[in-house]
């Protein structure tokens, strides 16, 4: 069972694709048309669809809304929720794959609590900006009001 939104990237060289997903990030698949370039990859319950394209322009295919230039995916990033976010960037670096932002704690508010994460940033072959991250803890925000309810 797949989750309720699975993203399609258009890929330009779908084995040079796997060959990232699988090879250095740890993709599996969860089924692939070899004869149409489309595979379906799970990672840690991440799912993508990529699906690859012969023409840039978008000529009558109604999957392809305007022309594709490198990078595809101005605009957007996919965060990637890992178990095994330090053998993932450590199998990057060893590969001499370029590392977009490098490994950091960062710390991001979600309403009344701050989430902790680890997290790094890689670009894949086609320019799909991917944030991998693992949970490392959770804490509740402290506000305090006053009497006059100025905090």
């Amino acid at each position: 069972m797949f989750p309720p939104l699975t993203p399609e990237l258009n890929v330009r060289d779908i084995g040079k694709s796997l060959d990232f997903y699988i090879g250095q990030l740890g993709f599996t698949i969860c089924y692939e048309r070899p004869e149409e370039g489309f595979a379906t990859i799970e990672l840690d319950g991440a799912f993508l669809m990529l699906e690859q394209i012969d023409e840039l322009e978008p000529n009558d295919d109604p999957w392809i809304t305007a022309k594709l230039e490198y990078p595809f995916g101005r605009g957007i990033n996919f965060q990637i929720i890992v178990i095994d976010l330090d053998g993932i960037y450590n199998r990057l670096l060893k590969n001499g794959y370029p590392i977009k932002l490098p490994l950091e704690q960062k710390s991001y508010r979600a309403g009344s609590k701050f989430i902790n994460v680890r997290q790094f940033m890689v670009m894949d072959p086609d320019g799909y900006l991917l944030r991998l991250s693992t949970q490392t803890g959770v804490r509740q925000t402290c506000f305090l009001k006053t009497e006059s309810g100025n905090s």
